[in-house]
């Protein structure tokens, strides 16, 4: 693996972290527009997100001299948590809907790193992230908090929505731990993933319609949402600690939001722009005000 390079500050990982998030962020869009152009499913939709990002990595490592992915327990550990993370989301979705899905999964994550990163890594947010975890927070229950209560949703939606959590907390935790931001490792991480997750893609359909509007997003999802925002993601946490990175990942709401105004004609209450608002603040705050890891 490559040495992970010491001179990237707080500041500018946060800044990593929120592009990565913002690539993230239209990602849901893509996706929808994929489930529309191509009849692929949820889980079709993510193993060709894995597979063409771990394409792209592979290909930039090839290109650039980088040393190729070899099968290790860091990259089973990534990969799995990674298909853990997309499988029990979608599992969540089919139960409980999107909405009540989307707020567990989201609002669970930052606390189970918190708590995961005060146990396992000796790490302690002090107040400035503890503020940004509290208005991210708030502002994730005003941007969907209607739609949530509207849905309902029954126990076992609620119950994979915190395991999806989970998975995205033990990545984040365990990357933090070795802090490992070579491009192999993520390359690596979408392989197995892929592969965790081809059993649900073939039941669900993993074939997409031909056209090249499906072939134009395919290529987006898997160099932009994945392949570029997992390698800031994994950069950024050489330089944050775990529950920053977690807490600005919470930005992906507010540009999945603002697309969705934007492309499909959705409309946000007074209380969904508050809590855009809050999100934002709370993703800006470490960035401003960044905490030394």
């Amino acid at each position: 693996m490559t040495a992970v390079p010491a001179s990237l500050s707080a500041r500018r990982g946060a800044l990593y972290m929120s592009a990565a998030a913002a690539a993230w962020g239209t990602g849901g869009a893509a996706g929808s527009l994929l489930f529309q152009t191509a009849g692929l499913g949820p889980a079709g939709v993510s193993l060709w997100r894995y597979a063409l990002g771990a394409a792209f990595l592979l290909g930039i490592l090839r290109l650039t001299g980088g040393s190729l992915p070899r099968l290790s327990a860091r990259v089973v550990v990534v990969g799995a948590g990674m298909a853990v993370y997309q499988a029990a989301y979608f599992a969540a979705i089919e139960r409980s809907g999107v909405a009540v899905a989307t707020v567990v999964t989201m609002g669970a994550t930052p606390v189970i790193t918190e708590l995961g990163g005060r146990l396992l890594l000796g790490e302690r947010s002090g107040r400035t992230g503890l503020l940004a975890l509290a208005a991210a927070l708030a502002g994730l229950f005003l941007l969907t908090g209607e739609s949530v209560l509207a849905g309902g949703g029954r126990l076992g939606g609620v119950g994979y929505s915190l395991l999806s959590a989970a998975g995205y907390a033990a990545v984040t935790l365990y990357s933090r731990r070795h802090r490992d931001d070579s491009g192999a490792m993520a390359a690596g991480g979408f392989v197995v993933g892929a592969l965790c997750l081809a059993p649900f893609a073939l039941v669900g359909g993993a074939v997409p319609e031909p056209s090249l509007t499906s072939a134009a997003l395919l290529l987006y999802l898997g160099a932009v949402p994945t392949a570029l925002a997992y390698a800031l993601f994994f950069r950024a946490l050489t330089a944050l600690r775990a529950a920053t990175v977690s807490v600005i990942s919470l930005g992906e709401a507010v540009f999945a939001a603002v697309l969705g105004v934007l492309l499909f004609g959705e409309r946000l209450s007074v209380l969904g722009w508050a809590g855009c608002a809050l999100l934002t603040a709370a993703v800006v705050l470490p960035a401003v005000r960044p905490e030394q890891r």
